[in-house]
């Protein structure tokens, strides 16, 4: 059992448990990790654990959240960097690759909330994540057209949807290497071809 500090702050003790899962689905099925699991990792017992929040959803949707603020924070700040639009979208891939490789956890908890049945606050948040990102991803994709970057017929809806279905392709395969860490190997390759694909001729 890991010790931690007992007497945090409720916001501190609220990110300390968010943490925990992360840490927690990087080791088994998110599916199956138990509130008491949760709380034996942390040093506490399920009724301090469930002070802070009111319910095992409760918790996932505030796991789901964080992921998701933490995810979009860092793609955002990598496009905003970038020198063109075909460079932020070649940053915001890699700042993707390189959150999924050190957190193995969150894409197994993504997938886990979008199978599960019935509509639950995780499972919203991980939609509106996957709805934002879109979002940032036309609009980078607009601009590069209109900068003649990017070719003047492309579809940036499509290429929106490409560009986060190429992600989770090597996720999922990553994930069925039994080691997420080796997407980062992948990666390079996959995005070189996906340039090719949207980049202006000439």
């Amino acid at each position: 059992m890991e010790s931690r500090p007992r007497n945090l702050p409720a916001d501190e003790r609220r990110a300390v448990t968010v943490a925990t899962v992360i840490q927690l689905a990087a080791e088994q099925n998110p599916g199956e990790i138990t509130t008491a699991a949760i709380a034996a990792r942390m040093g506490l017992t399920q009724g301090a654990l469930f002070r802070h929040f009111p319910s095992k959803d409760a918790l996932w949707q505030a796991v789901m959240e964080c992921v998701a603020r933490r995810l979009l924070d860092r793609a955002e700040r990598a496009a905003r960097d970038a020198v063109s639009p075909l460079a932020a979208l070649e940053a915001m891939y890699f700042a993707h690759i390189d959150f999924v490789a050190a957190h193995p956890g969150v894409p197994r908890m993504l997938f886990g909330e979008l199978q599960r049945a019935g509509d639950t606050g995780a499972k919203r948040a991980v939609q509106h994540l996957i709805g934002r990102y879109r979002e940032e991803l036309v609009v980078l994709l607009e601009r590069g057209k209109a900068q003649g970057e990017l070719a003047d017929v492309l579809d940036t809806q499509a290429a929106a949807i490409l560009f986060i279905g190429m992600i989770q392709g090597l996720v999922m395969q990553s994930m069925v290497a039994g080691k997420v860490a080796l997407i980062r190997d992948e990666a390079p390759g996959a995005f070189a071809i996906y340039r090719r694909g949207i980049a202006s001729a000439t």
